[in-house]
């Protein structure tokens, strides 16, 4: 769990440059990821750790929300 704490910022930058990327890919139709690394395995990469990236956040955002998840989670009640 340590771990996972000390790459959150790196976590956060990925989702920053990503989502920056998609914001100027549709104000500017221009792809920043591409242009700088070109078509090819490292742009994969890139696009596979921003994925990454945003699947370790989302326990924080669940958990910033007030939504616990987990065997002992919220349940309906019966009326």
């Amino acid at each position: 769990m340590d771990m996972i704490r000390r790459v959150e910022p790196l976590f956060l930058l990925l989702l920053i440059v990503g989502g920056l990327n998609w914001a100027i890919i549709a104000l500017f139709d221009t792809n920043v990821v591409t242009e700088i690394f070109g078509t090819g395995t490292v742009t994969d990469i890139v696009y596979a750790l921003v994925g990454v990236a945003a699947l370790m956040e989302i326990p924080r955002l669940l958990d910033g929300l007030g939504v616990h998840m987990g065997s002992h989670g919220a349940h309906p009640t019966g009326a």
